[in-house]
């Protein structure tokens, strides 16, 4: 182990930085900022996402589920929720999408974000 190392922040690409921050204070309640000249959010705990907006490169929309020759999903959120229903209901009021494709039975349901980049809610 790195001696003193620990999770700074997430640095999220998008295409509208403000959009995509205002979408996520909107589901977690987090705190907006703007750090690094970035528009940001911090948890409670201190956890910090960064809104980078893609303005030297064409930002592209992950496909899911995966398919072949197309742009793959490099990682996703799981954000653990105590009534699945009413958060996939307040997710889509926010502007997520559920995924046409479900895999979680009561578990999980796959949403997407306003710029396509898919995360789970999942029951506790």
């Amino acid at each position: 182990m790195i001696r003193g190392i620990c999770l700074g922040n997430i640095g999220i690409d998008c295409r509208d930085a403000v959009k995509l921050r205002d979408f996520y204070a909107g589901l977690l309640g987090w705190e907006k900022r703007e750090m690094y000249a970035c528009p940001a959010l911090r948890s409670p705990e201190g956890v910090v996402f960064l809104f980078d907006q893609a303005e030297d490169f064409g930002y592209v929309p992950p496909v899911w589920p995966e398919e072949p020759g197309k742009q793959q999903k490099q990682m996703h959120f799981d954000f653990q929720v105590d009534d699945l229903p009413s958060a996939v209901a307040q997710a889509e009021t926010l502007g997520a999408v559920r995924a046409g494709s479900q895999y979680g039975g009561a578990h999980f349901v796959t949403m997407f974000d306003p710029e396509g980049r898919p995360f789970c809610l999942c029951a506790k």
